[in-house]
C-alpha cells in the first residue's frame, strides 16, 4: 500500500529484456535507506518487489503482465522515475490510499500554466469516468493528485510548482503516457454495490415444496 506521496525521483540504469518479461535497475537515493530483498517500491504509480540491491540502486522483474499494461515499458536507461515505499504503519499520510496496480494507461492532450500552477489535460478511457469525481483523488504515475476538471474521456490536474520539481509529471507534454490509478474505494464501493445488486436479484435458494418437487423430493 502506497499514499501517492513520491518520495524522490530515480533513474534508471539498465532494461534487460527477457522474453517478454523485463529486469530493470533502477538508482535511488532516499528509497534505499533499510531497503531488504522483497520489499515494495513504486515506481511510476506501479508496485513491484525488489529483487537484488546495491548501496545505490536495486533491481526489481517487470511480469509480462505488467510490460503491457503500463507505461513502464517506454522507459530506457536515463529515464527519470517516481519512487515511492510501501506505506510505514507509524507513518504520516498525506496522499490517499493508492495500492500500485495501474488501471489503465491515459494521454497527454494539454499542458497549460495558470499563475504559479500548470494545469494538465489527460485523456482516458470512458470506462475509467465512473470512478472519478469533482475534487476527488487520482494517481498519475504513482502521484497523488486532485481531479479538478472531468468530461466524459478526461480529467484536468493542477500541478503546484513543489510537484512539478519533486516528480516526473513536470517534463511530460503531449502526447505522453501516464499510468493511471483511480481511487481504490471508488472501486471497492462499486465491487460491494454490483454484488449486493445481483444478490438481491438472483432467484431465492430458500427451501419450498416447489423446490423440491423440482429437485426429486415427491410428497
Amino acid at each position: 500500500m502506497f499514499t501517492g506521496i513520491v518520495e524522490e525521483k530515480g533513474k534508471i540504469r539498465r532494461m534487460q529484456p527477457s522474453g517478454d518479461a523485463i529486469v530493470m535497475a533502477i538508482a535511488g537515493k532516499k528509497v534505499l535507506d533499510d531497503i531488504h530483498t522483497g520489499d515494495s517500491i513504486s515506481v511510476n504509480g506501479v508496485c513491484l518487489t525488489v529483487t537484488s540491491f546495491l548501496d545505490d540502486s536495486f533491481t526489481v522483474d517487470l511480469m509480462p503482465e505488467t510490460v503491457r499494461n503500463t507505461s513502464l515499458r517506454g522507459l530506457a536507461a536515463g529515464s527519470e522515475v517516481n519512487l515511492e515505499r510501501a506505506m510505514a504503519a507509524n507513518g504520516r499520510f498525506g496522499g490517499h490510499f493508492v495500492s500500485g496496480h495501474v488501471d489503465d494507461l491515459g494521454t497527454i492532450r494539454a499542458k497549460r500554466p495558470e499563475y504559479n500552477a500548470v494545469y494538465f489535460d489527460i485523456e482516458i478511457d470512458p470506462r475509467l469516468r465512473k470512478y472519478m469525481m469533482m475534487k476527488g483523488s487520482v494517481a498519475v504515475d504513482g502521484t497523488s493528485l486532485t481531479i479538478f476538471g472531468l468530461s466524459d474521456n478526461t480529467f484536468t490536474i493542477s500541478i503546484i510548482p513543489h510537484t512539478l520539481e519533486e516528480t516526473v509529471i513536470g517534463s511530460k507534454g503531449p502526447g505522453d503516457v501516464v499510468n493511471i490509478e483511480c481511487d481504490m474505494l471508488s472501486k471497492y464501493m462499486e465491487e460491494l454495490l454490483v454484488r449486493r445488486f445481483e444478490a438481491e436479484e438472483a432467484p431465492s435458494e430458500k427451501l419450498s415444496e416447489e423446490f423440491l418437487n423440482e429437485h426429486g423430493f415427491k410428497s
